[in-house]
């Protein structure tokens, strides 16, 4: 089994900063890309941020120059840095990761809990 443990999520006044982050912990053997998604209300779950165990990173148009990702393979965690935020911002954040783990063929995917992520003054 994998675990993910997210943290980091709040209220934050629009133009503030958030960090998210995501701790995965269990059977693994690696993780190839690491992505944060987010769901609005009444909206689909969409892609925000994703990126490779190399280090390469894609963002969708909105988090661009606002949004870092970044990972720690090390500790199997993957970090969400929001800055200006913005109220259409508010969501709840997941976490997803693509893991090969040592008893099972292929890869699986996995998600985090969600943390809620609220942008409003």
């Amino acid at each position: 089994q994998v675990q993910l443990v997210e943290s980091g999520g709040g209220l934050v006044q629009p133009g503030g900063s958030l960090r998210l982050s995501c701790a995965a912990s269990g059977s693994i053997s690696s993780i190839s890309v690491m992505s944060w998604y987010r769901q609005a209300p009444g909206k689909q779950r969409e892609l925000v941020a994703a990126i490779t165990r190399s280090g390469t990173t894609n963002y969708v148009d909105s988090a661009k120059g606002r949004f870092t990702i970044s990972r720690d393979n090390d500790k199997n965690t993957v970090y969400l840095q929001m800055n200006s935020l913005k109220p259409e911002g508010t969501a709840v954040y997941y976490c997803n990761v693509a893991v090969t783990r040592p008893t099972r063929p292929g890869i699986s995917s996995y998600w985090g809990q969600g943390t809620q992520v609220t942008v409003s003054s």
